[in-house]
């Protein structure tokens, strides 16, 4: 009886824990079950054939050709004129000058301008200078020189025979020849004119210079008394020259200098 009371005890007791676990896995499986949504009502749907398309729009009609408007006549672009290029040199400063707007005086009567430029001053020696001035065949040496030497005939003829020699003198005075007179070339130091460029005179002065350093030693040392005048042409209006003054030698133009200015 004990023992069947133990044993019913026991079996009371798995029955409780079996149904309380039933119990929780019922719990758990209403906690995790969700409802299903209700269901959409139906829809009725009718299938309807869609219209046909409209027919294609008839081709436009060429016009006519007096009915064609005229297209305007468009005038050529002209090109554009090309750019000038600037001027980038500086404008020259205005003079600080005014100019007078005063009438003139009715007293005082206006001078024109003469259109003529004028004279250009004429150098050189005239008669009245030249009187007395060796001359070629004047006498040996032309003022006291020794016997065989007439410097002033050699260094004419040396120079008669180049055209050079009267085309540079006359390249630098030409006016002073035409008006009869001599310029003075040498005194002491080779005579420069004023505005003298380029040749001027350089050639005869190295022309005089050749044919003096090729004179004998003896005419080159003959000591020499005034003015010598040389002719490089014969007749009426020839081109001449002087040399000299006071006492030379011929010698002296090797070693003379060039810095003075003068006629």
């Amino acid at each position: 009886m004990a023992n069947w009371k133990r044993r019913g005890g026991k079996g009371v007791a798995v029955v409780v824990s079996l149904a309380a676990h039933a119990g929780a896995v019922a719990v758990l499986l209403a906690a995790h079950v969700t409802p299903a949504p209700p269901e959409a009502p139906s829809v009725m749907v009718t299938l309807v054939d869609p219209p046909p398309p409209p027919p294609p729009p008839p081709p436009p009609r060429p016009p006519a050709p007096h009915d064609a408007p005229k297209s305007p006549v468009k005038a050529p672009k002209k090109p554009p004129s090309p750019e000038k290029p600037k001027d980038t040199a500086r404008a020259a400063p205005r003079s600080p000058l005014r100019v007078t707007k005063a009438p003139i005086p009715k007293d005082v009567t206006p001078l024109p301008a003469s259109p003529k430029p004028a004279p250009a001053r004429v150098m050189g020696l005239g008669e009245s200078e030249l009187m007395g001035a060796a001359t070629a065949g004047s006498g040996a040496g032309g003022g006291g020189g020794g016997a065989g030497c007439d410097m002033v005939r050699l260094l004419q003829e040396g120079l008669r025979k180049n055209p050079r020699a009267r085309a540079s003198l006359m390249r630098a005075h030409a006016a002073t020849v035409n008006a009869g007179r001599a310029p003075l070339v040498w005194s002491g130091d080779w005579v420069r004119t004023d505005g003298e460029e380029g040749d001027g005179l350089s050639g005869l002065r190295e022309m005089i210079m050749m044919e003096v350093a090729f004179a004998p030693a003896a005419c080159r040392a003959e000591p020499m008394r005034g003015l010598v005048l040389i002719s490089l042409n014969d007749g009426p209006g020839a081109a001449r020259f002087a040399l000299g003054g006071g006492h030379w030698r011929w010698s002296d133009m090797l070693f003379a200098k060039g810095a003075r200015r003068g006629g």
